[in-house]
């Protein structure tokens, strides 16, 4: 039988990612098997167990296979900074288990090709000694690709770290990127976690092909950059093998049903949220949420909260206790702010259907940390955002989503990071009642559209898809 084996990063994000390119190639290749090996970080990546038991037993073209988990040294643990630095610890480790696997999978079946995800980078190595192309799979979208492509020259040109320049950087495709706004592994050049993304990017150019959750539409000019090879003075790009934009892929909820959500039955059986988004006027609400792992500390969600008061705005608010702090939310807040906002506003603690809520007639923007999923489940649902970037490459996004594709605000965080109830306020009202919110909308609302195009039959990621599936010689 034929198979394609997949090797995701351990991150829910970017798991699921890869799922739905699984479920993309089966809809157009049913008669495939898809394997997809997996394996546990050393730190909380977010429990993808419940998710890869329901994908288990819904779509059983799709395999998955564990590999042994590694066990990393406590002085290696206690000395990481970033948790990236650790997952490329295990991805090292993993080689081996790695190459057993795919001796196991190729006694049963005959293996057309291996993708990867960008983290997983170490196995080439690995998959060199096959008969089978490996391709990268990159999570994020074509100008922050651009962005990792120039990584390697940039370190050439400089010897200082990203965090101690105060310059721009140039990248083919993408608006001038301050140094400090590289993702957040990049700024300190004497972290192992640098070198380790040094060595990813160097290895990306060298797979048969790279694979991008993005539409050529999206980002015109990052696409045109990589495919014709353009250069910049801080970042000429490599020779490239094939790009594949054969987005967006983004997950649906758990729960199914129409842009009023609820996956059927009567107003009654409805979720508290949606029952009260349905009493909400069009477009009137902000949504906000931060991700997986965007978590707050206490002083900040009181200035959100203050912020979000003021505004006068109508909101739904996903909020997850600060990280070390198992409390009640009254006692976070400022007093009374539940009760003095309860016919405005909705708090929900720690989990929302994020697809499902932004597809609902009453949400009319989105306050965001700026991950890529979240990014294109935007997109797909037409809200604009207001972007808030935590951690990662989001800085990077933010550029993107501000100045480049012009479908986001920016919300102004402080030199630390911290964000004043003044600018949450100001911000949000800026968001719903002004020139400026309305020209996002608009321009999101146009990108919802070429979405659905990109998608359809003759679609720019439609044929990207095929051209991927000629490449494997799948007919």
């Amino acid at each position: 039988m034929d198979a394609i084996v997949m090797y995701p990063s351990p991150a829910i994000g970017h798991l699921i990612s890869m799922v739905e390119l699984a479920k993309l190639i089966l809809n157009h290749r049913p008669s495939l098997s898809i394997h997809i090996i997996v394996f546990d970080p050393p730190y909380d990546a977010g429990s993808t167990a419940p998710y890869i038991n329901k994908v288990y037993a819904t779509i059983p073209s799709i395999i998955f296979h564990h590999l042994p988990t590694i066990t990393l040294l406590p002085s290696i643990i206690s000395s990481c900074q970033i948790p990236e630095t650790l997952t490329f610890e295990v991805l090292l480790l993993n080689n081996p288990n790695l190459h057993q696997a795919l001796v196991s999978i190729s006694n049963n079946y005959t293996i057309f090709a291996f993708i990867a995800d960008f983290f997983c980078y170490a196995a080439q190595s690995v998959t060199a000694k096959f008969n089978f192309p490996t391709y990268e799979f990159f999570t994020s979208g074509a100008g922050c690709l651009s962005l990792m492509l120039c990584f390697p020259t940039i370190h050439k040109n400089t010897t200082k770290s990203f965090k101690d320049m105060d310059n721009l950087l140039h990248i083919p495709g993408v608006p001038p990127m301050p140094a400090k706004d590289m993702p957040q592994p990049f700024l300190e050049r004497d972290d192992n976690v640098y070198q380790y993304f040094l060595d990813a990017t160097i290895q990306l150019p060298r797979s048969a092909g790279i694979i991008v959750n993005t539409f050529e539409s999206l980002e015109p000019r990052a696409v045109k950059a990589m495919t014709d090879g353009l250069g910049a003075p801080d970042g000429p790009l490599p020779p490239l093998p094939p790009l594949y934009c054969i987005g967006p892929l983004i997950a649906s909820d758990n729960r199914g049903g129409s842009s009023h959500g609820g996956g059927g039955g009567d107003s009654d059986s409805k979720p508290e949220y949606l029952a009260w988004l349905d009493t909400q006027p069009i477009q009137s609400v902000v949504f906000l949420c931060f991700g997986s792992l965007g978590r707050f500390s206490a002083e900040q969600l009181k200035e959100i909260a203050v912020g979000l008061e003021r505004s006068g705005q109508r909101f739904l608010w996903v909020v997850k206790n600060p990280p070390q702090l198992d409390t009640d939310l009254d006692s976070i807040f400022p007093e009374g702010f539940l009760d003095r906002t309860r016919e405005r506003g909705f708090v929900l603690k720690s989990w929302a259907p994020q697809v499902e809520i932004l597809n609902h007639d009453s949400v009319g923007g989105f306050v965001t940390h700026c991950g890529w999923n979240s990014v294109l489940e935007a997109v797909c649902a037409g809200v604009p955002m207001l972007a808030w970037p935590l951690y990662a490459e989001q800085r990077c996004n933010r550029i993107l989503l501000v100045q480049e594709l012009k479908i986001a605000l920016p919300m102004v965080e402080s030199e630390n990071g911290f964000v004043s109830s003044t600018e949450v306020d100001k911000r949000v009202r800026e968001f719903m009642n002004s020139e400026e919110g309305d020209s996002v909308r608009r321009q999101t609302k146009a990108m919802k559209n070429e979405a659905k195009a990109a998608l359809n039959k003759g679609g720019f990621s439609c044929v990207a898809l095929f051209k991927l599936f000629e490449s494997w010689k799948l007919k």
